[in-house]
């Protein structure tokens, strides 16, 4: 089985979060609670409608995440783009929401 996480949108203010160990939604991937099993994903979906039917989040998610050297990364490039922040220099002085980045010119 693949590992996976749970994501939304926090209704408050739109940012990407993803669901952790103690069944809080934090802004860091890396800080996300891993499923490796089907009973796990099935309590991250519960978790992940109670949390919508609250009004906390919208548009929740399990999705496929891979794990290499302890950093978590998913597998759609969708994902990324959430966890991650814009694949591109979005304006000037912005760096998303991974910090500043090298880019070659």
């Amino acid at each position: 089985m693949v590992n996976k996480v749970l994501t939304a949108n926090r209704l408050a203010d739109g940012i990407s979060v993803w669901l952790d160990a103690y069944g809080k939604w934090v802004e860091s991937l890396q800080d996300a609670f891993v499923a490796r099993h089907a009973e796990a994903v099935a309590a991250l979906e519960a978790t992940g409608k109670r949390s919508f039917d609250d009004n906390e989040v919208v548009d929740v998610n399990v999705v496929d995440v891979e794990e290499a050297d302890g950093i978590l990364r998913p597998l759609r490039m969708r994902e990324r783009i959430r966890a991650e922040g814009p694949s591109i220099v979005y304006a000037p002085g912005y760096h998303g929401l991974s910090g500043p980045k090298n880019f070659a010119a």
